[in-house]
């Protein structure tokens, strides 16, 4: 069985994807082609916020965004070490500084609480993860923010795009929700793409400018930018797959409510928030022996994954780069969870293997 079955998922969708493919190939505007807009449309009309400005990838989202709102070198930004590298990748490569606060131990989000202790006259702004797919709190976040100066809050869907919070969609949740469309996320493409969204228009001209070079028109550089735009084929891609996008959000709710039930009392799993659906980018529980939990699954046919085994403020690359080294529970978290399949066309009866084979 697959970790996040691909194959089914384009085989449903094989007549929608082919013809926006052909369509990219027969108009021949490979760069910025009509399909960009279009898709910009949707995810706008899909989300709620004002602006939707597609871009290379979920990192160069993250990267636009902060050269939007002017990150300087030593400008600290909060967020947390349980996350992909490319949170806090992006900060550095900026010459700014990662504060990392704890995480919750249950949800592996990002604990609010500690959050305004972290800021200080250097903060330029708070970054959140919503992990595994389910949003941070980000109510109290935007709130602690606004008590401190209305600092920019960005919210780092890569894994979220799709789930509720209290009724709205992430990425229309803050000052920025960026969000990733690589293949194995809940809305992904066929090679890398993804999208910045805001209210804010002057923020969205911003990102716009930057990612084609700071431009504002054709060689009228305004402002230093980058290479970022989201190609046409790959817009194409995620174009056909909105189309059964609803259903792929329902099929995971239920994938994960299954999980929940048939493991509750038995093995502890990540937790939920109440008024906060997670689209389960990833279905993820706490395991004690992870590595012998690894090799009988693997025995059995079963593939699993870590997200993540290290936190970042233990790697390497930041060791004098970040502060925040007191975080105890990034540090247990990452030594015991372990992520399940999970896609939208993860059948019962493979699902009922998983739990079996983990149970065993």
């Amino acid at each position: 069985m697959p970790f996040t079955d691909l194959k089914a998922q384009y085989a449903a969708l094989k007549p929608a994807i082919d013809a926006r493919i052909q369509n990219v190939l027969d108009h021949g505007q490979y760069i910025m082609g009509p399909e960009v807009a279009e898709l910009e449309q949707k995810l706008v009309a899909y989300t709620g916020a004002k602006h939707c400005i597609t871009v290379a990838s979920g990192t160069e989202a993250l990267l636009i965004s902060l050269m939007a709102i002017g990150l300087q070198p030593g400008d600290e930004v909060i967020t947390t070490p349980f996350t992909f590298a490319a949170t806090a990748e992006m900060i550095v490569l900026l010459g700014g500084v990662p504060m990392f606060v704890d995480i919750e131990p249950d949800t592996c989000n990002i604990d609010v609480s500690l959050i305004e202790a972290a800021i200080t006259p250097r903060t330029r702004a708070i970054m959140p993860v919503g992990l595994y797919g389910q949003p941070a709190d980000m109510d109290e976040i935007n709130a602690i923010a606004a008590r401190h100066g209305n600092i920019p809050v960005i919210e780092d869907a890569a894994q979220s795009f799709g789930a509720d919070y209290h009724g709205r969609k992430s990425c229309n949740l803050s000052t920025f929700g960026c969000t990733s469309f690589f293949p194995s996320k809940p809305l992904g493409c066929y090679g890398d793409g993804g999208a910045i969204f805001t209210s804010d228009d002057v923020l969205a001209q911003a990102c716009r400018e930057i990612r084609v070079h700071g431009q504002s028109q054709r060689y009228t550089h305004t402002r230093i930018g980058v290479g970022g735009r989201m190609d046409t084929l790959q817009c194409a891609v995620v174009l056909a797959k909105l189309e059964r996008f609803d259903w792929e959000v329902t099929q995971r709710l239920a994938i994960g409510a299954r999980y929940n039930e048939w493991l509750a009392g038995r093995l502890p799993v990540v937790a939920q928030r109440p008024g906060r659906t997670s689209v389960f980018a990833q279905y993820t529980v706490f395991v004690d022996d992870r590595a012998a939990c690894q090799a009988k699954l693997a025995g059995l046919g079963v593939p699993t994954a870590v997200h993540y085994p290290r936190p970042l403020n233990q790697q390497a690359a930041y060791e004098g780069r970040c502060r925040g080294n007191a975080t105890p529970h990034a540090r247990e978290v990452a030594a015991r969870v372990l992520s399940l399949p999970m896609s939208a066309d993860l059948s019962v009866d493979d699902q009922q293997r998983v739990v079996q084979s983990l149970l065993a």
